[in-house]
């Protein structure tokens, strides 16, 4: 069979003082004029990337496939939108915390937008299934959108409808769509997960299936270094 993408075997914050300070390393001989261009300068910078938190079932899955894709800085595995704080994974696995199994995505809205990212959502897993994605079943499966900001909300609302009036998928779209609430990172275990060798039977079976779907829909969207690793 064909690889898919792998093997299965923030920048960085400165504190800025109004003198610029030892922090910034500013040159000797630099005016203040251009000491708060270059703080507005990082400021802007700082603010390019966007957050998005997703679910989609497991996240080994997920995770896989966004992190191969263009504009995305980074993805955290975890879990949201429940009740019960810092769980683990195996309390998030009995169902009773509500919480779902999500991944937190920080991504570069000039790379990628955030409507773009809904697109690959919505076409690697399956969000007609209630709670469910294939064989993994239960409530921290359920495929679901914690926005961010209002614009967001809009936009989850607005795909998600476009997509049930075409009926693309021969069933109703069960994804919720809810505000963003407390995060809490998986363990380094669930990390780089389908790099890391810890399943392959689940990487061959289940992750392989929807980094295809991201490959051979979405190649204009994959980064350059995942190209070659199909």
């Amino acid at each position: 069979m064909p690889q898919t993408g792998g093997n299965c075997n923030t920048a960085a914050s400165a504190s800025v003082s109004p003198n610029c300070g030892p922090s910034l390393d500013c040159p000797e001989g630099v005016g203040s004029s251009k000491r708060v261009v270059s703080v507005s300068w990082m400021i802007q910078m700082k603010r390019q990337s966007e957050f998005a938190t997703l679910a989609g079932g497991c996240f080994w899955c997920t995770e896989a496939v966004f992190k191969r894709v263009k504009g995305v800085i980074s993805v955290q595995p975890g879990f949201t939108g429940g009740h019960v704080e810092n769980p683990s994974w195996e309390e998030v696995c009995t169902g009773t915390t509500g919480h779902a199994e999500a991944v937190r995505i920080e991504f570069d809205p000039t790379q990628i937008t955030f409507e773009e990212l809904l697109d690959v959502f919505f076409r690697t897993h399956d969000p007609t299934t209630l709670n469910q994605q294939g064989n993994d079943k239960g409530p921290e499966y359920r495929s679901a959108i914690f926005y961010h900001d209002e614009n967001q909300r809009k936009l989850a609302e607005g795909v998600k409808a476009k997509l049930n009036s075409e009926s693309v998928y021969g069933g109703s779209i069960v994804t919720q769509i809810s505000a963003s609430t407390a995060f809490y990172p998986a363990d380094d275990y669930h990390k780089n997960f389908y790099e890391s060798g810890h399943r392959p039977d689940y990487c061959f079976f289940v992750i392989d299936p929807k980094l295809r779907k991201l490959f051979e829909r979405f190649d204009h969207h994959v980064k350059a270094e995942y190209k070659n690793t199909r």
